[in-house]
């Protein structure tokens, strides 16, 4: 991962902005992102897993998707495709059912680009209402692309 830095973007606030190499083509890594079965394969941070995945990528549409920790309760989250371009772009909006109370809805807006030997993938998301929102979304998506990563290489 080389970037993790906050980003502004269009005026101040909180964005978190995570990019990560991967030794596979664009269209490779953006199946993972757009087919549910294989969303379901790297989807969470380390330990979780997605029992349930409902998702239709195409504007417009939406996803749920159930989210299991190692330890407690399952959680969804859930939002709608703004944007499927593929093989380099995907975004949507990002909502936890019962958020907590520093949670707001987000969009995520991922690019994949082509780079010598595989993909440089590109994920920002925001407006975050707090630095710990964002901290926590930062490890979500570090570990993720950890186990994204996993996947690619099999």
């Amino acid at each position: 991962m080389t970037g993790a830095g906050p980003m502004t973007g269009g005026g101040p606030g909180l964005f978190l902005r995570v990019e990560r190499r991967f030794a596979a083509p664009c269209d490779r890594v953006f199946r993972a992102l757009a087919e549910p079965e294989e969303l379901r394969r790297w989807w969470g941070p380390a330990g979780f897993s997605a029992p349930s995945l409902d998702a239709d990528p195409r504007p417009g549409r939406r996803y749920r998707i159930a989210m299991q920790p190692p330890e407690g309760e399952v959680f969804h989250v859930t939002g709608t495709y703004v944007d499927v371009n593929p093989p380099g772009r995907l975004a949507f909006t990002f909502r936890w059912e019962e958020p907590d109370p520093d949670d707001r809805d987000t969009v995520v807006a991922i690019a994949l680009d082509e780079f010598e030997g595989g993909t440089l993938f590109t994920v920002i998301q925001g407006l975050f209402a707090t630095e710990d929102r964002r901290g926590l979304h930062h490890q979500g998506w570090s570990e993720s692309l950890e186990r994204l990563d996993e996947v690619l290489s099999a």
